[in-house]
């Protein structure tokens, strides 16, 4: 009998019952503290007509577009950004609620905390809302993390914050394909936060404060 050659991927296919792909890493913690850098080839904005947050300034963008926060970097040929405007009487006042993504294919990348693996992703339409930290991705999923597999599937929801993802779709016939790396060799830890600048530090509480119901 061969022994397992553990530097072999392992491929696994399932139906179309969802997956949730578990992971041993966290995206760059300092990401979310950063503000988002955003250039396009050309530009258009109609503004809040009503300054509510149900009714968001739009911008949409065309041609190389690409936005960059922190080691988050996204590339799309189309995108439509909505924000909440600075007026609206809403805790997200000023924010952007949702960026849509489209492209053949729209590209999002970002370095894992600890070992600065590069995870990519590439999907027909990235949906990405960052107030929530969760990005949707939809017709020819790609997602390859360095040292630890990929997946293929027609639908995929990653959360920027937790690195969480899950592929697939219980409604849909489409399949998702997993490539699970064997190799247990452990990647080699870094402490320059992958040359990006420190995630800021929360205020400690003041002594004797209470913790909100």
């Amino acid at each position: 009998m061969k022994k397992n050659d553990s530097s072999k991927p392992l491929a696994l296919m399932f139906g179309t019952l969802t997956a949730l792909i578990a992971q041993a890493a966290w995206p760059l913690s300092s990401d979310n503290d950063l503000p988002m850098d955003i250039t396009a080839n050309s530009s258009k904005s109609v503004q809040s007509r009503t300054g509510a947050a149900s009714d968001p300034d739009i911008t949409d963008l065309d041609g190389n577009v690409v936005i960059t926060r922190g080691s988050m970097k996204i590339h799309a040929d189309h995108a439509r950004l909505y924000r909440v405007p600075s007026a609206a009487k809403d805790a997200n006042a000023g924010k952007f609620s949702h960026i849509v993504l489209n492209g053949k294919q729209a590209h999002m990348q970002q370095l894992h905390d600890g070992d600065c693996g590069l995870m990519t992703a590439d999907a027909n339409t990235i949906d990405y809302k960052p107030i929530t930290n969760l990005a949707e991705l939809t017709g020819g999923v790609k997602v390859v993390q360095a040292g630890r597999g990929e997946s293929h599937s027609e639908h995929l929801i990653y959360n920027t914050d937790s690195g969480d993802m899950e592929a697939g779709d219980p409604a849909s016939a489409s399949r998702v394909h997993l490539v699970m790396e064997a190799s247990t060799a452990k990647p080699e830890a870094r402490t320059d936060n992958c040359g990006f600048a420190p995630a800021a530090k929360k205020a400690a509480k003041p002594a004797g404060s209470k913790q909100p119901n």
